[in-house]
């Protein structure tokens, strides 16, 4: 009975500490959002807001940019997956590199580099070919958020493509069909519901960015910037609560439709492992496609590339001497107290998000059958909400009152100074934007994981976390380094939810990119998003290293039993 105590114990531990990090995390400052928001003192900007031809444009301009960026980001990735799964060409690898280059990076990467390459002055427009092309608006922020957010897209599809069971094609050419015929009426098809799910989370990370518009969006604004701007700009938390509510709605709702739609998704052409094998496309019309793909990422290639020169040159497209300033500044100067705080930070918030992230997919999975669905919604919240939302909720929630003369003008909820607007906040934050990667990619791997290994092991005696440490985990480390990886990189370039956290006592990476593009101090940005990306992939590496190579079951049960 006291054994049985214990391990009922544990388990009661483990949910009361995933319930307080997604209440302190995630709840809490979402209530606070829409405590304010629907304030009496609120309702009057309701009625100016619906009743205001600009405010309505700009939420008009958000879904616009939403739909545009989830059509051609989808688009940009089922390329890229069509290229790996289905054409016989050379250079895959090298492709598929290339696509994952977005990933490691800043936000402000792709956008200081367009800025550079295609601007006003840019130099393919204007000096190559003479053009005064204006960058800044619609088509600007569409053509980077794509580039930016595509490989979310790109990775989703391979993973189905990969999967698909090719026994449907090689029937369809059996009786006679062209290839351009089994792609239309065949592959399509079957992977209509794979291409809602991108479409629909490129779309909300798309009217949630922040770092993009405050760069690229010229005179077209959209929600999140308005929010921001009505914080830092006009001392109005409650408009910034209204707007973020109003920006709040679409974000939930197509997180919602998501879930349900990948829910009901049938899955018919999965019948166990796969029965046949399946017949990449060897005719002449592979090659239009793998041309396509490759100009995509020549032009990613040129962007990185301008960004990796930029910040080794004085002014890259009107002098290229080569100087060390710009680095100089990044590593020895005023940007070396943001590299330091910025990786203590992202080093402290990953392996918490990382272990979260598990224990909260192993609880839902295993040891709630009736309300881990609640506790799992409640643990991707973090990534269901945009940033910036978030970003004003920890503002309202946890920053003390500020005044400007006799007027208060950042109230806060509580008047904690412990959390507000600092290292802690900054730590609180990155932890709940990381979370839902380690809870996605531990419940599809405990899903496969048979409950009878974890049963044997408690069958033994032991408790149900020395079970989880011993036995799940070690089975699962490939989620945990997934997890644990894509957190980190979160964390090293995450700005929407951070950037109304940070003191003058806390420098953050993101914050003085951001900074330095806004002051046309591109060569300074350009150096702090190589330096960043090399720590994102120095960080990968490192996160490899301390997590070791994926466990087996025979290495498991040895551990076990010593």
């Amino acid at each position: 009975m006291t054994r049985r105590r214990r391990r009922e114990t544990s388990v009661l531990v483990a949910i009361i500490a995933c319930v307080a990090l997604v209440l302190v995390g995630s709840v809490f400052p979402i209530g606070a959002v829409l405590g304010t928001a629907l304030s009496p003192e609120a309702w009057p900007r309701y009625v100016a807001f619906f009743t205001s031809s600009t405010d309505l444009r700009i939420l008009w301009n958000t879904l616009v940019l939403g739909v545009l960026v989830g059509l051609a980001g989808t688009a940009i990735g089922f390329l890229f997956a069509f290229v790996q799964a289905r054409l016989d060409v050379p250079g895959k690898k090298v492709l598929h590199l290339i696509a994952l280059m977005p990933v490691v990076s800043p936000p402000f990467a792709v956008a200081t580099a367009a800025i550079v390459l295609f601007g006003r002055r840019g130099l393919v427009t204007h000096e190559l070919f003479g053009l005064e092309y204006d960058i800044y608006g619609l088509d600007g922020l569409v053509f980077v958020l794509s580039l930016s957010l595509f490989p979310v897209a790109y990775l989703g599809l391979l993973g189905m493509m990969r999967s698909l069971d090719p026994a449907m094609e090689e029937a369809a050419m059996t009786l006679g069909a062209a290839r351009w015929r089994v792609f239309r009426t065949v592959l399509l098809p079957l992977l209509a519901p794979g291409l809602a799910g991108p479409f629909l989370l490129l779309f909300v990370e798309a009217i949630a960015d922040l770092a993009n518009p405050l760069v690229v969006s010229g005179d077209y604004t959209v929600l999140a910037s308005r929010a921001y701007l009505a914080v830092t700009g006009e001392y109005d938390t409650t408009s910034a609560a209204v707007y973020s509510l109003i920006l709040l709605v679409p974000s939930i709702g197509v997180f919602v439709a998501q879930r349900y739609w990948l829910s009901r998704k049938v899955r018919t052409t999965v019948t166990g492992r796969p029965s046949g094998a399946v017949h990449l496309i060897t005719g002449w019309a592979r090659w239009p496609v793998l041309a396509l793909a490759v100009l995509v990422s020549l032009v990613i290639v040129a962007l990185y590339g301008t960004v990796i020169a930029g910040g080794v040159t004085r002014v890259f497209g009107v002098d290229y001497a080569l100087t060390f300033t710009h680095l100089r500044e990044v590593l020895l100067g005023v940007g070396q107290e943001a590299l330091k705080d910025t990786t203590l930070l992202a080093a402290i918030a990953t392996p918490i998000a990382g272990v979260f992230g598990l224990l909260i997919a192993w609880l839902a999975v295993r040891h709630l059958p009736r309300s881990g669905g609640w506790l799992d919604f409640a643990g991707t919240l973090g990534v269901a909400v945009p940033g910036t939302v978030l970003g004003i909720g920890y503002l309202l929630a946890y920053r003390p009152s500020r005044y400007v003369g006799d007027l208060e003008v950042l109230p806060g909820l509580v008047g904690g100074s412990a959390v507000a607007g600092g290292a802690v906040a900054i730590v609180l934050a990155y932890v709940v934007r990381s979370v839902p990667a380690g809870l996605r990619t531990g419940t599809a791997a405990l899903s496969q994981l048979h409950p009878s290994l974890e049963e044997a092991s408690k069958g033994l005696g032991a408790g149900p976390l020395r079970t989880f440490r011993t036995i799940t985990l070690p089975l699962v480390r490939p989620a945990l380094l997934t997890g644990l990886g894509y957190g980190f990189a979160r964390c090293m370039t995450s700005l929407s939810t951070i950037i109304l956290l940070v003191t003058p006592g806390t420098h953050i990476i993101t914050s003085q990119i951001l900074s330095a593009a806004n002051t046309g101090r591109y060569g300074v940005a350009f150096a702090y998003c190589t330096v960043l990306t090399a720590l994102v992939l120095a960080g990968f590496g490192i996160i490899r290293l301390l997590v070791g190579r994926t466990a087996t079951l025979h290495r498991v049960s040895g551990r076990y039993e010593r």
